[in-house]
Formats: structure tokens, C-alpha cells, sequence
């Protein structure tokens, strides 16, 4: 296959956040700020909602006596002081302040955390795995088409209430979604079927987690340093091979 049959949803999916979030933008003005409240709201519900039936995918998977729970609260705890050590929060941060300035957007106060917000939603989840490897295994785009209709109607809410950083998310989209897949392609041989796979289900069921405090945050009960958690994505699957190993 080519390189473009091994990304080309990636490449969709980048132009429909973009394309979603400044149909956001241009309309951002035209809504009242009670509108682009609530909008924030529905967006935050509906992410706890996808995040609790990602997470809950916790109880297919087992190492042994070890449930899935404790190894993801072990990644979390352990991925979290990681994070906090590396001060990821701070570093990823600054590389928004940095596409801040590039887009002249030096006063938007909520330029980082739409991109954040966006990029968390848009590449935390089991589609964006599966569907990239599914699209540098086999060529096959489609889960990653469905997922680039639902990703443009959100990037256009979110944007509505974020601001330009939401489109800006469609770069560490692009090039997180095509390094699977090209990684895929590469170890075409090796992966197993990624739908069953414990190790995949084990990152996306954590990225569940943080997702529900991602939509805590979007509802703005809480302020979760998401960024922090993100090496437990790593780390779970690791520690589930270890486990494995002795049970």
C-alpha cells in the first residue's frame, strides 16, 4: 500500500477538525453567551458519557487474580507523578503558547485549553486506535470516516466556546492518528486483532478515565491536570504485560 492508503483518514479526519472548528468560529460571535455556555455543558456531559463506556471496558480485562481497575489506578497514580515530575502540564502548555503566537492569538486566554480539550477528545478513545490501525493494516478508512463526521460537528461546538486552539488541535491529531497507522503498517505481522487486544483495550480504558475528568473540567466542577496523567496511556499496557508474565 501507499503512504496516503496507510493515513488517508488521518488526513480526513485533520481536515474535518479544522473545517468543523472555524464553521465555529465564524459563528462564535453570533451566539449569546448563555448559548456558548451551555453548549460547553452538552459537551461535557456527552464526554463523561463516551468516557464511562470506554472505561467500563476495565472489566473485560484481567492479568490473573489482577483486574484491569487496579493495574489502570496503578498507571494513573504511578503515570500521574510521572507527569507531575516531568511537568508535562507546563511543557505542553508552552507548546500551546507557541501555536498561540504563531496564530496571533496572544490574548486569547483559552487558546490552550481548547487545544488541549480538543486534542484529548478527538485522540483519547478506542476509535482513534482501532481505527488507525485499521487504516495502516488494511487500508480500511471507514471507522476513522465515522469519526471524522463526529469529530467536526464537536470541533465546531467546541471552537464556538475555545476559540481557534481547537483547530489548532488538528495537528497532534494528524500526527498522533498517522504515526499508528504507519506504525501498523509496519508491524502488520505482529498485531494481533487490535478489537480484543488487552493491551489496546487496557491504554484506551485508562484514556477513558482521564476523559471523565477531562469532562469534569468542561463542566468546570473541577480543574484536573489531564496532561500530567497522559504516560499512564504507556504505562497500563506495560504493566498488564508484566502481570500477565506472573499470574
Amino acid at each position: 500500500m501507499t503512504i496516503w492508503e496507510l493515513i488517508d483518514g488521518s488526513i480526513y479526519n485533520a481536515i474535518g477538525v479544522v473545517v468543523g472548528g472555524l464553521l465555529g468560529l465564524f459563528f462564535r460571535n453570533a451566539l449569546p453567551a448563555r448559548v456558548t455556555q451551555t453548549v460547553q455543558s452538552a459537551i461535557g456531559l456527552t464526554t463523561l458519557f463516551l468516557a464511562l463506556r470506554v472505561s467500563w471496558q476495565l472489566g473485560t480485562v484481567n492479568a490473573g487474580t489482577i483486574p484491569g481497575i487496579v493495574l489502570a489506578l496503578i498507571a494513573l497514580a504511578v503515570g500521574g507523578g510521572i507527569g507531575e515530575a516531568l511537568r508535562l502540564d507546563e511543557r505542553l502548555g508552552s507548546i500551546a503558547r507557541r501555536f498561540q503566537s504563531t496564530a496571533g492569538q496572544a490574548n486569547d486566554v483559552r487558546f490552550s485549553e481548547g487545544l488541549l480539550a480538543a486534542f484529548l477528545i478527538f485522540c483519547v478513545g478506542p476509535v482513534t486506535i482501532l481505527g488507525s490501525i485499521d487504516n495502516g493494516l488494511r487500508g480500511d478508512n471507514q471507522l476513522l470516516i465515522v469519526k471524522t463526521v463526529l469529530d467536526t460537528i464537536t470541533a465546531a461546538a467546541l471552537a464556538s466556546s475555545y476559540g481557534i486552539g481547537v483547530v489548532f488541535s488538528a495537528i497532534p491529531l494528524f500526527i498522533g492518528q498517522s504515526s499508528i497507522s504507519l506504525a501498523a503498517g509496519a508491524l502488520s505481522a505482529y498485531i494481533p486483532d487490535a478489537a480484543t487486544n488487552p493491551y489496546v483495550i487496557i491504554s484506551t480504558s485508562t484514556g477513558g478515565i482521564m476523559l471523565i475528568g477531562l469532562g469534569l473540567n468542561l463542566l468546570e466542577v473541577t480543574r484536573i491536570r489531564i496532561a500530567a496523567l497522559l504516560p499512564a496511556l504507556l504505562l497500563a499496557p506495560f504493566l498488564l504485560w508484566i502481570a500477565l508474565r506472573l499470574a
